[in-house]
């Protein structure tokens, strides 16, 4: 028993982490054929490539949702965030609006926006439907196809007809994309949120391929006790909070269980109102396919397609979920032992507009909800205008993390030690394969619920060999704090990290600070600090030598290790230089600022870290940067001899400058910034439509009627618009539903719409700067009315009724490509 900084005596939580048993292999029809290049396997554990595991990081982006002249700036904050791969729903409404007229045109061109993917270095999942879901009328159908009364989503031959033919066209949308022709498709998912008709799902796969599409990975969404068969993965979904709730819900009973470890992989409530207003599925009730219960099934990988990396709100109830929510859950599913972590949505988009208008689903296409009629950027990482928000560089974290480890811990398997119900249990899971792993740790939940601090807190892990105690020392764990600390990590030749209470980022060859053995540079492992929890690393010793360590530590020998205290602050020029029997390697410990600023790209021709203030990105060697801010600091490790501004562009680059083992430069752009267009106003809606319910399940209906809406009317100059790459309308207010009008010859357009929740609302204005400049803008505002019912955030539900609009500003965002003049 040891005493913690908090004077509470404390025992270790212990677990037994030994060598797993070898998967199982060769037992699912998925995967690519022996001898294949760059193999894919699926064992019953974790994905294969090239015969190593693989750890894949998808996000969901839905190409027909944005504007084509975005896709490569979106796809490239993907990359930049950590993934290796992305998928894009196949909205057969949109490609197929009349019979037999199919549209590949525009920002429907599937085949343009993979191979933009694959120049990003990413992959592709095509979630080909029929049925989407994705929040689009008639889950994605055409309206052709629902008045035709066929049975629909089932082995109806009149509807399987239509389903060939429109399959046979997406399928040649991929010739010669697949991963079989050297192509970035590397998976396919039938259908959507299909509980019953296992036979169903296994037909599309059939007719898919008999259209010529081979791709090593076919799956299924799994979640709601769904019948997946045996040829497709099921794959699962995990949200902080969801719209599709009752308006008398303040937190959907199983959301809690996504902040805690646990290896059931299934969640019941995700769609649960879809199964029942569509299908007549409820759960517990008497029908056919209602006791479904939860599972844990050991014979397939843990694979995930929709994580929520934000949520959409419907009109009755509208989400809050917050970047450090996203975070904390992905964490908490890779404790849980996930081995693909999949995101719903990562980029956000626009509704469609078809020839029945707004393709959103709706109370009057039979859904219990009514979602907005333009805007779908789901509180993403990456916003509906492209927007980088605070969750894209949290996740970044843990991308870098799987991208330097993800193949060994896809290999490890799981011990759920705490996750209970009981807020004052210590919550952790250790993932780990007998000789090495990983602890996890949390205290996070979202801040309707949130957990106490962990005094005294170590675990002891009995490996095959070895039992590792970490910390040494017991330590407080804050509250709202979500790690994963290593055990045994391999930190070079004779280098070996025996634990931490730092999180690993990443890692680098040859960027360390002068040169090491042989006159090599050294190579560079990044940690990150967690606030409030003190930095201790243990080196196991390297044979009978010690462990030579330099820069802002304290050494203590402890058990047979090298005990490292962190005696200064953890930030971007905290470098601990490590020295064994035959091997150097640089450590750098980051705080969590600068942690949330690091990425690592490939930049003149080499991985290197970089360290921005504003959004970035690695486009064919270049680094792109997107800033509303006028200054912009870039640091870079290792340096290129010359970094200058691509030709074309207004913005300076001063001198470079030595911060430690960083080389930093300052770039103007003068461009960039905010421009105040009105302010402190409150006006009147002078006759708000009367509150109204309607759909399958009697909710809270979307008001269609501005006729008595308060009118503002915005002139926006010109030179506010212009010379920027990108101009945004960023509305601080409160209300209920406003709307964007842009006055126009041929007739006024409704350019975005936004039910208020707490979020500042952003209008593109890119579009139509010439229509604005000439004739402004009008937002058209109904006026919160507490008595209706709606559900708002509790952090944001105290406002009293009317309309207020604090601020709006126009957010002039600037892109400036920034080159490497020589390479070396």
């Amino acid at each position: 028993m040891t005493v913690a900084p908090s004077g509470r005596r404390s025992v270790p939580h212990r677990v037994q982490a030994r060598r797993p048993t070898p998967p199982r292999r060769d037992h699912l029809e998925l995967g690519d054929p022996p001898g294949a290049s760059d193999a894919v396997a699926v064992t019953s554990r974790y994905l294969e490539r090239a015969g190593l595991p693989w750890f894949p990081v998808t996000g969901e982006v839905h190409c027909s949702r944005l504007p084509r002249e975005r896709w490569s700036e979106v796809l490239g904050h993907a990359k930049a965030g950590g993934l290796d791969s992305v998928a894009t729903y196949v909205f057969w409404q949109a490609h197929e609006p009349a019979p037999g007229d199919f549209r590949w045109d525009g920002n429907l061109d599937l085949r343009a926006f993979i191979e933009t993917a694959g120049r990003h270095g990413l992959d592709v999942v095509v979630r080909l439907g029929p049925w989407a879901h994705g929040e689009a009328r008639y889950g994605g159908f055409p309206d052709w196809l629902v008045e035709r009364g066929l049975a629909t989503r089932t082995n109806d031959p009149a509807y399987l007809d239509l389903v060939r033919t429109y399959y046979a066209q997406v399928v040649a949308q991929l010739d010669g994309l697949t991963h079989a022709e050297g192509g970035p498709v590397v998976g396919a998912q039938v259908d959507n949120e299909l509980y019953e008709q296992p036979e169903h799902l296994a037909t599309l796969r059939t007719i898919a391929e008999e259209q010529g599409l081979r791709v090593p990975v076919w799956t299924a969404t799994g979640w709601g006790g769904a019948q997946v068969p045996a040829s497709l993965l099921p794959v699962y979904s995990a949200y902080a909070d969801g719209f599709w709730e009752d308006a008398e819900t303040e937190w959907p009973a199983f959301s809690p269980v996504h902040f805690r470890y646990s290896t059931v992989r299934d969640d019941l409530s995700v769609g649960a109102d879809l199964r029942e207003a569509l299908d007549g599925i409820v759960l517990g009730g008497d029908g056919p396919g209602t006791g479904v219960a939860l599972k844990d099934d050991d014979v397939l990988p843990y694979a995930t397609c929709e994580l929520g990396g934000g949520m959409h709100v419907a009109y009755h109830r509208r989400p809050l979920v917050t970047p450090d929510d996203v975070a904390a859950l992905a964490l908490a599913k890779l404790g849980s032992g996930s081995v693909w972590q999949g995101y719903y949505m990562y980029a956000g988009g626009t509704q469609r507009v078809g020839p029945h208008g707004t393709e959103q689903e709706s109370h009057a296409t039979g859904y219990p909800n009514d979602v907005p009629r333009r805007t779908y950027d789901f509180g993403a990482p990456v916003g509906e205008h492209g927007q980088v928000r605070r969750h894209h560089h949290l996740l970044r974290r843990q991308h870098l993390w799987l991208q330097a480890d993800g193949a060994a811990l896809a290999a490890m398997t799981t011990t759920v030690g705490g996750g209970s119900k009981d807020a004052g249990e210590l919550r952790w899971s250790v993932r780990a394969d007998g000789r090495r792993g990983y602890v996890f740790l949390t205290t996070y939940q979202p801040a309707r619920c949130p957990l106490p601090p962990q005094p005294g807190v170590q675990v002891a892990v009995e490996l095959d060999d070895a039992t590792v105690t970490v910390p040494t020392r017991p330590v407080d764990l804050p509250a709202g704090v979500s790690v994963a600390w290593p055990l045994r990590y391999p930190l070079g030749e004779g280098l070996v990290l025996r634990s931490a209470t730092a999180q690993l980022l990443t890692r680098i060859d040859g960027a360390g600070v002068g040169t090491g053995v042989g006159g090599a540079a050294r190579e560079v492992v990044v940690l990150v600090a967690t606030d409030g929890v003190p930095v201790e690393l243990v080196l196991e010793r390297d044979g009978d030598g010690e462990v030579g360590a330099s820069g802002p530590v304290a050494a203590r020998a402890e058990d047979g290790a090298t005990v490292l205290d962190l005696v200064g602050e953890p930030g971007p020029e905290t470098v601990i230089r490590l020295r064994g029997r035959s091997g150097e390697v640089d450590v750098l410990v980051l705080d969590e600022g600068s942690a949330n600023r690091l990425y690592r790209l490939d930049v003149g021709g080499r991985e290197r870290l970089v360290l921005a203030d504003a959004p970035v990105h690695a486009l064919d060697g270049g680094l792109v940067v997107h800033t509303e801010e006028p200054a912009v600091t870039v640091s870079m490790l290792p340096a290129p001899r010359s970094l200058e501004v691509a030709a074309g562009d207004e913005a300076r680059l001063d001198p470079s400058a030595a911060q430690g083992p960083w080389t930093s430069w300052t770039l103007s752009v003068p461009g960039a910034g905010r421009r105040r267009v009105a302010t402190d106003l409150h006006p009147d809606a002078p006759a708000p439509p009367e509150p109204a319910t309607g759909g399958p399940m009697g909710r809270l209906s979307a008001p269609t009627d501005f006729s008595g809406a308060a009118r503002v009317d915005l002139d926006v100059a010109a030179d506010a618009l212009a010379g920027v790459d990108r101009a945004l309308l960023r509305v601080a207010w409160t209300g209920d539903v406003g709307r964007a009008v842009v006055r126009r010859e041929g007739g006024d357009v409704v350019v975005s719409d936004h039910f208020w929740h707490g979020r500042d609302w952003d209008v593109d204005l890119t579009p139509w700067r010439d229509a604005v400049a000439r004739a402004g803008l009008t937002l058209e505002l109904l006026p919160w009315r507490a008595a209706t019912g709606v559900w708002v955030d509790p952090s944001v539900r105290d406002v009293p009724d009317g309309i207020a609009v604090a601020a709006v500003d126009v957010v002039r965002v600037a892109r400036v490509v920034l080159a490497v003049g020589d390479p070396a």
